[in-house]
Parts: C-alpha cells; sequence; structure tokens
C-alpha cells in the first residue's frame, strides 16, 4: 500500500516539477491554431524567346504513361513538322511503370535532360494524368535560365507550371499530344492559339459573355491552371501569390462538392482577396450541379461578386475540345460584360 502512494506522490510531483519548468502540460494558447502562407511575390518573370521554323521542340511524358497504340505522339510529330519544327522524343517516352510513364527517376532523367537541353526551344508534355508532383522538387532550372524554351501543358502539369513561374519563367498552359488522339475540326482554333503563342504572335480573343459575369476591366499577370493542383500546393513553396493577378482556374469531373470545397480553400488561402480579374475556364462535374443545390458559377461567386474586380466564365480553356492557350506569367488585359468577354495578351 505504502508503495501504491509513493508512486502517485510521484507522478504528482512531477507534473508540478513540469509546469515550473516551462514545459508545456495541456496549455492553452489564444494564439491562432492557423496562419496563412504568405509566399513571396515574383518581382518578374523571364519569357522566353519566340520560335522559329527549324527549331527543336521535345516531347516528354513527366505523369500519366504514353498508349503508343493510340497515335498521338505521332500525329503531335507531324504537327510540329507542318509547322516548320523539328520534334525530338525523350529517351524515356515510351515507358509504362504502373500507371505512370516510367519510374520517377526516368521521368525525371527526361524533364530534366529537356531542361539543360542547349539547343531546343520548346518541351511539349504529352499527357496529364498524374506523377508531376513526384518529381517536380528535385527540379535543377540552372539549365533551363541557361537554355531558355517554351514548356507547354496543362491539368497535371499545372504543379511544373507554377513552379517555373515562381522561379520566374512564363510557360504555356495549352493543349497537349495526347488532346490529339481523336482529330476534330473544332479543334483547330485551339491549336492555331498554341502555333501563335509559341511563334510570337499576339493573341486576341472575344467569346459570348455569361449571365454570371461581373462586369469591368482588369489588368495583369495571369496564374493558375487546375484547381484541383493549384489546392494540392496550398502551404507549399510553389503557393501563389495572387496579389495584383488575374486568376485562371479550370478543372474536370469532380463532384460539386469537390469544387465547393477546393475554392473554400483558395478563398481561406487569400486567393481572391486582391485579384485584378479572375478567368473560368471549363469546370464539368460528375453529377448535376442540382444535386448539390449551387452551380459552378454560384460556387465561385459567393467568394468573389463583392470584390470589386471583373471575372469571366465560360472561358474556352481546360479539358474541352477549344482549348485555348493560356500563357502563365505574362500580362494581359481584360474586359468583361453580360454580352461578351475580350482577353488581350501583351
Amino acid at each position: 500500500m505504502k508503495l501504491k502512494y509513493f508512486f502517485i506522490l510521484s507522478v504528482l510531483v512531477g507534473f508540478s516539477v513540469a509546469c515550473r519548468s516551462g514545459r508545456k502540460v495541456y496549455e492553452h494558447s489564444d494564439a491562432p491554431l492557423t496562419q496563412r502562407v504568405q509566399p513571396k511575390p515574383v518581382d518578374s518573370v523571364f519569357i522566353p524567346a519566340p520560335l522559329k521554323k527549324g527549331d527543336t521542340v521535345i516531347i516528354i511524358a513527366p505523369a500519366g504513361y504514353v498508349d503508343a497504340t493510340k497515335n498521338y505522339i505521332a500525329r503531335a510529330d507531324s504537327l510540329l513538322l507542318a509547322w516548320g519544327l523539328i520534334p525530338v522524343h525523350g529517351k524515356h517516352l515510351f515507358e509504362k511503370h504502373y500507371t505512370f510513364a516510367g519510374t520517377d527517376r526516368q521521368r525525371l532523367s527526361d524533364l530534366q535532360w529537356a531542361f539543360d537541353h542547349p539547343h531546343a526551344k520548346a518541351i511539349w508534355m504529352a499527357r496529364g494524368g498524374y506523377g508531376m508532383i513526384r518529381i517536380m522538387n528535385d527540379l535543377d532550372y540552372s539549365g533551363l535560365r541557361k537554355h531558355p524554351k517554351w514548356v507547354v501543358g496543362f491539368s497535371d502539369i499545372t504543379f511544373l507550371l507554377n513552379q517555373m513561374y515562381a522561379n520566374g519563367i512564363a510557360s504555356l498552359h495549352g493543349l497537349m499530344p495526347i488532346s490529339l488522339t481523336h482529330p476534330k475540326p473544332e479543334r483547330k482554333s485551339a491549336l492555331v492559339t498554341l502555333k501563335n503563342m509559341l511563334f510570337g504572335r499576339k493573341l486576341k480573343f472575344v467569346i459570348d459573355g455569361h449571365p454570371a459575369n461581373v462586369p469591368g476591366d482588369g489588368e495583369g499577370m495571369v496564374v493558375g491552371g487546375n484547381l484541383s493542383c493549384l489546392v494540392a500546393m496550398l502551404g507549399s513553396s510553389n503557393q501563389l501569390n495572387t496579389d495584383g493577378k488575374i486568376l485562371f482556374l479550370e478543372d474536370v469531373g469532380e463532384y460539386p462538392y469537390a469544387y465547393d470545397r477546393m475554392l473554400f480553400a483558395l478563398a481561406n488561402a487569400g486567393y481572391f482577396d486582391n485579384l485584378q480579374g479572375l478567368i473560368i475556364g471549363d469546370m464539368n462535374t460528375k453529377k448535376p450541379s442540382q444535386d448539390f443545390g449551387e452551380t459552378i458559377e454560384e460556387m465561385v461567386l459567393k467568394h468573389v461578386k463583392d470584390k470589386g474586380y471583373p471575372v469571366i466564365f465560360g472561358f474556352p480553356a481546360g479539358h474541352v475540345v477549344k482549348n485555348y492557350t493560356v500563357p502563365i506569367g505574362l500580362r494581359i488585359k481584360i474586359s468583361v460584360s453580360k454580352e461578351k468577354a475580350k482577353i488581350q495578351y501583351e
């Protein structure tokens, strides 16, 4: 019995000593549980030189594997040749490792080789899928800075485009070779926008208005891309500073509640607070929005409608046939009304 009392007394004494020594023992704090990450603003962005006939374009697959039976790489080669460019394939382009285009090491090797290539002027990502986030933090940007080149892709490639932006290098959110699996005449305008951007021609779009558009004018550097990828980068060194920017968002095949949750995540991180404009590309859902009670437009507007900047809905970019090229890191001007929206790339 004395031993039992001695044990209890020892525990109480130890607890008291811990408190006096300054160690926290279930201590209450009035400090906030979380604080917003404050990413550093990108002061300037390097814009790669326009392509010219005879330039080399590298095709690699840093994410999902390429199905060689679909022939979209051959179609991409033919397209580049028709534009007067020379296609070159990464060593592991047709590798397959489960769902990936080779192991992480193989995909990283191809991407680093493409970054460092002394003569190529563009890197065209064969497809998205999943896998970019697994290798992006091992990239060395010194070769790309020494031999700058355009990088083109979207969807999962958003991870890379935003990391490039964080490193002060512009890129192109545009269609990829996998988009050529089924040739469609309505895709021609998307291909024209990609070609014009690569060859340095300034683009200007005038699209039909949308009833949910928020009228106004805005000017700033465009940032963003795939919504799911942007949310996955929150809290990392690649989290965006959107102050003074025009934010572009797109996604595909999510449930309405998932879109709502991700938009709240961006709102809570301050993405919508100080924009110069917002562009919403394609965002189709797995289930009708009425099953959730809000449309995509309503989900967005509850965060931004009173912010005082223009909002464009229905911009043809993302997982759609008419996937217009959006330059990440370039300045654009937008003019928005209910009847039409104008976008001009500088």
